[in-house]
């Protein structure tokens, strides 16, 4: 097994990694590996975005495409380019 050190880590993250043990009934380094494992085996990682897309879809998951419409347009915010001779 490997050993690994993370320096500078902010108190308040440290704090929160106590608390998360403690109410797990786990000492800080088993719930750091936990945390670590979960993070890097939940597929989040693969290079194909079947993850991504999974993700995205439980997020809008329910939402009717009325939900979300689009800002109206204003009418000719700029001049159009003209292509002819």
């Amino acid at each position: 097994m490997a050993t690994l050190t993370i320096r500078n880590l902010d108190e308040h993250l440290k704090r929160s990694l106590r608390l998360r043990a403690a109410v797990h009934g786990r000492s800080m380094e088993q719930e750091a590996r936990l945390i670590l494992a979960e993070a890097l085996t939940s597929g989040e990682l693969t290079p194909d975005g079947a993850a991504w897309l999974q993700r995205v879809r439980q997020r809008f998951h329910g939402l009717e495409s009325d939900d979300w419409r689009a800002p109206p347009r204003r009418e000719n915010e700029r001049e159009l380019p003209r292509f002819d001779a």
